[in-house]
């Protein structure tokens, strides 16, 4: 269903599930078949992994950590989740690179950030990585991706969400009551105000032809089923 896409992944879902370790065994491999079956399939994938598993905002709060570098730290979080599942792909014979907007790193672990060689990686075959965030304080990662899916020109952005199934009008963990949206329009979710993604970040693409497909992380095969065109989910659209 789609050439070109961005795979947006949560790094709390992928510590285990006490969060004793940043990174679940289990749910990290998992992840892994996954972005590689996708890339047999044919599909060209960027890739924006959030920090979550390694450094939280809300821990900076609480710690009274000034809000620039704790905005920083949480780049470096991506950048590690970013190559740490790099080289899982490379050892299961998929070719990855990761494109970092803090720089590059030593022997080649990570490039400067660059559109047109990020693209171009892309035609050639590699899974993208797109690490370090926007590069700036004040962004989230879902900018973060919402920017790099519209420079490389992705189809849509593969929203894997932890604990939930798609969006909902309010908590479904909280509220049994919640509506379920099967698909829903951008400027219904800026009127409503959901929890889709930041809404800074959907301000950028509610007047482009880019999707978001949001579906529960909980199954790693939901990113082929997705990608192949299955109805699962909930489908943002202009």
């Amino acid at each position: 269903m789609y050439h070109r896409i961005l795979l947006k992944l949560s790094g709390e879902a992928l510590k285990d599930d006490n969060g004793a370790v940043i990174f679940s065994e289990k749910n990290f491999l998992e992840m892994a078949k996954a972005i590689k079956a996708l890339h047999e399939n044919g599909t060209q994938i960027g890739i924006v992994i959030g920090g979550g598993n390694i450094w939280r905002g809300k821990l900076a709060e609480t710690l009274s950590l000034e809000r620039v570098p704790a905005d920083f730290m949480g780049m470096l979080g991506t950048v590690i989740n970013c190559v740490s599942m790099a080289s899982a792909l490379h050892n299961m014979g998929v070719k990855a690179t990761v494109y970092s907007a803090l720089g590059d790193l030593p022997d080649g672990v990570a490039k400067m950030y660059d559109k047109e060689k990020a693209i171009k990686s892309m035609e050639n075959g590699e899974v993208v990585f797109f690490a370090g965030g926007t590069g700036k304080p004040y962004f989230s990662t879902d900018t973060a991706a919402a920017i790099r899916a519209l420079e490389t020109g992705c189809e849509a952005i593969l929203m894997a969400k932890h604990g939930v199934d798609g969006v909902y009008d309010k908590d479904p963990l909280k509220y049994s009551d919640a509506k379920f949206f099967k698909d829903i329009t951008y400027q219904q979710v800026l009127d409503l105000k959901l929890g889709v993604m930041d809404l800074s970040a959907v301000e950028l693409i509610k007047d482009t032809d880019l999707q978001i497909r949001v579906f529960s992380m909980q199954d790693a095969s939901n990113v082929i089923r997705v990608s192949n065109g299955e109805d699962i989910g909930t489908t943002v659209r202009r």
